[in-house]
């Protein structure tokens, strides 16, 4: 099975926009310098829950170049808050935190005001002379003390019929009366977004009417849509550039207080105010993974035939907004099970509100479900990864659909040849090398395989080079660089004649990047730009050639700036010719690009599995990850390069998910203690070992046109419980509680 597999060792195409980075000419949001620029810096609440008697900004408003002090004491309203729904949201109980709206704190560290300044230094420095008074009201932070008051989700009271409603296929508990059979509890702390870039913003009033924001966002069009309907103006009217992301992993889903706050006090100052959040303010801000409790009961024959699988989660939120997330999607739909039954229920705590993380729901649904699999393989005396294949789904059981591709049995061939798989004792604790013992595990990695709507816009010009245009935003992946590559690919041209510019609300329609689907979903437009253009192109060659009329695009080839006639290659015309011929300066197309509703008729997700092999230190319970290899079915690979470089970051950030990352908190205060890169631990260049990653690299034309499908969630979803069965595998001790440091296993 392994031949279809390609090592990635490589691509000829590097990334379009590698040296802008690399050489500080990308800009990112902050560094943007407008004329009389001014500053701003947020002030935070030190309370977790009250309200705020005064503020005593005097001293702060004396101090050298400050402009503005602002608060709910003298913001001016923003007319939108009188709507009732989030326009960027699904839909959700309560509503997201309004900054400076009145005198309510709900959390700790929530913006209580701005101080504006002609520098940064000088804002800063008035910040800190900011006073404010509170009556406080007692604060519930701790999920563990609380986790009995967790209620059924907003959204499942609104829709019964809804992915988050209890759910039950044959009997819910039907797994109690397996022959074999466990329980277990699993914990998954609170993880933060953080990227390199700090979340920024530059916000400008061009006129009373229209709004200019250079804002760290992983979507121009759904953020443009956000602050027309905040402030009531035409869509139009407001501009959103998010040229150069500095990685985000989901943080930018959501506008957040502190880019209303630097819009109102543009607004105010009339003149434009650039904020950045600190690292600490980054972890109660901007959202985070949410704090969540699992109970998983399961059980099986003696044959190892899975007889019933029962998940319960309870996730975090704030008082004020819900936030849900599909923690229990994977359980439905992995592994064959006649009885079947999940729960699903949040908390709401005197905390901001969570956000989607890289793999939302799924990365922290699959560490305890892969963790019980494992539990119940050793169990069984069965190897893990026999049992997962002999539970194998061929069809999807959740929605009764047959797949559209599904290529995880070869995934798990290969990933287990690749890490030698073979040299895996049942028995935990059987292999040693030196002094530290040896243990491989394995998970398995599900997330929908999305396609939404987009249009692009593509002008030929006159020398022969292609622009197009799309909003959509890039975060990391390396967006730009495959679309030029699938521009090159349709449009018959080398890629160094071909740009492509995002990051723009004035370009056409693209949404969020999130969820694994932009190159499905942007791409897809691109081909039908491409394909636009070559229509018009063969429309006006005959004036060029009348041995063009009359044909099709079948019978055309368009390679190297030419086209020519498929049978006759000798015939040809180049593009460039043919605008001259027309007396054009360029050719423009703009097209558009949405899902084939004959895809519903099928069950579309991506596939991962991970393998680890670790080595843990008997006596310090030191965990060393001495390799990973990790296997995907995400259809057609536009990119092996990019697409290795997102494999390897999700495996990344899995081992910091297994092994390091946990934000606590002082719940007497209700506030961060880990507030920075120092306290708060994330995976170093000598935490990651040697990742080798594979593709099954088999299209998948029912998802779009390319036969792509989503890889960036993938990358992280499996990865923990691969890390913490492995560690099961070498150690004989099981945690179920995230993540695994030293104590935990000494």
């Amino acid at each position: 099975m392994s031949r279809f597999f390609d090592k990635v060792i490589g691509d000829p195409l590097n990334r379009v926009d590698g040296k802008l980075k690399v050489t500080g000419a990308a800009r990112y949001s902050a560094e943007y310098q407008l004329p009389n620029i001014s500053y701003g810096v947020i002030v935070s609440s030190t309370i977790a829950k009250g309200k705020i008697r005064s503020i005593d900004s005097r001293a702060a408003l004396r101090a050298p170049g400050v402009i503005a002090v602002i608060s709910h004491e003298n913001a001016i309203k923003v007319p939108g808050w009188a709507d009732n729904e989030h326009p960027t949201e699904p839909p959700t109980g309560g509503r997201p935190l309004r900054a400076f709206y009145n005198n309510r704190v709900y959390s700790n560290g929530q913006p209580i005001a701005i101080v504006v300044a002609d520098t940064f230094e000088r804002a800063r420095y008035a910040a800190m002379l900011v006073k404010a008074e509170y009556d406080t009201d007692k604060h519930e932070t701790n999920f563990e003390e609380n986790k009995g008051k967790a209620v059924v989700p907003a959204v499942v009271k609104k829709n019964s019929k809804s992915g988050l409603a209890d759910y039950e296929r044959g009997k819910a508990d039907g797994y109690k009366n397996a022959a074999v059979k466990l329980e277990a509890e699993y914990v998954h702390p609170t993880e933060v977004h953080n990227p390199m870039e700090l979340q920024a913003i530059t916000a400008y009033w061009e006129a009373d009417d229209k709004l200019v924001v250079y804002d760290k966002v992983q979507g121009t069009k759904p953020t443009q849509q956000a602050f027309a309907n905040e402030w009531k103006i035409p869509v139009q009217n407001v501009r959103v550039i998010s040229e150069f992301v500095g990685g985000a992993f989901g943080n930018g889903l959501h506008n957040w207080p502190h880019e209303t706050a630097a819009i109102i006090a543009a607004k105010m100052v009339k003149r434009p105010v650039k904020v950045m959040l600190t690292r600490e303010q980054m972890f109660f801000m901007v959202g985070y993974r949410p704090y969540t409790w699992q109970k998983i009961g399961i059980g099986a024959d003696r044959d190892g035939k899975i007889t019933g699988i029962y998940h319960e989660a309870i996730g975090q939120t704030s008082s004020y907004e819900e936030f849900t997330e599909s923690t229990l999607q994977q359980t439905k739909m992995m592994y064959t099970s006649p009885n079947l039954g999940t729960k699903y229920r949040l908390l709401p705590l005197d905390v901001s509100t969570p956000i989607w993380m890289r793999g939302p729901g799924e990365a922290t649904g699959a560490f305890a479900l892969e963790s019980a699999m494992d539990e119940l393989a050793f169990a069984l005396n069965i190897d893990p990864v026999q049992f997962r294949l002999m539970n194998h789904t061929d069809t999807d059981p959740d929605k009764n659909l047959p797949w559209s591709t599904k290529y995880l049995k070869e995934c798990i061939h290969a990933g287990a040849e690749k890490i030698g798989w073979s040299k895996r004792s049942l028995k935990p604790g059987g292999v040693k090398s030196g002094e530290w013992l040896v243990g491989y595990g394995m998970g398995v990695g599900t997330f929908g395989a999305h396609r939404g709507a987009a249009a692009v816009r593509a002008k030929l010009l006159a020398n022969g080079n292609v622009v197009f245009q799309s909003a959509v935003t890039d975060i990391g992946p390396g967006t730009g660089t495959a679309m030029v590559q699938i521009a090159s690919e349709h449009l018959g041209l080398s890629p160094d004649k071909i740009t492509f510019q995002l990051g723009n609300s004035d370009f056409p329609q693209a949404p969020n990047q999130g969820g694994s689907a932009t190159v499905a979903t942007v791409g897809s437009a691109v081909v039908a730009t491409c394909k636009a253009m070559k229509e018009k192109l063969l429309a006006m060659a005959p004036a060029s050639d009348k041995r063009f009329a009359n044909l099709k695009l079948e019978d055309i080839t368009f390679d190297k700036g030419f086209i020519s006639l498929s049978k006759s290659p000798s015939v040809k015309v180049s593009y460039t010719e043919v605008l001259k011929k027309q007396n054009l300066s360029e050719l423009d197309v703009l097209q558009d690009s949405k899902p084939d509703q004959e895809a519903s008729k099928y069950s579309r997700y991506s596939f991962s599995v991970h393998f680890a092999e670790v080595h843990v230190h008997p006596l310090t319970g030191q965990v060393r990850v001495k390799k990973v290899v990790s296997c995907a079915d995400a259809g057609t690979i536009v990119n092996k390069k990019t697409a290795a470089n997102q494999l390897i970051g999700g495996v990344t950030g899995g081992i910091g998910m297994a092994l390091q990352e946990d934000a606590v908190m002082d719940h007497r205060y209700g506030r961060y203690v880990t507030k920075d890169l120092g306290d708060y631990h994330v995976p170093v260049h000598a935490d990651v070992p040697p990742i080798e990653v594979y593709f099954v690299n088999k299209p998948d034309y029912i998802v779009d046109p390319m036969g792509t499908k989503g890889l960036g969630e993938i990358a992280i979803i499996g990865v923990a419980p691969a890390i913490t069965n492995a560690i099961f595998n070498a150690t004989g001790k099981r945690i179920r509680e995230l993540p695994v440091t030293p104590d935990k296993l000494i």
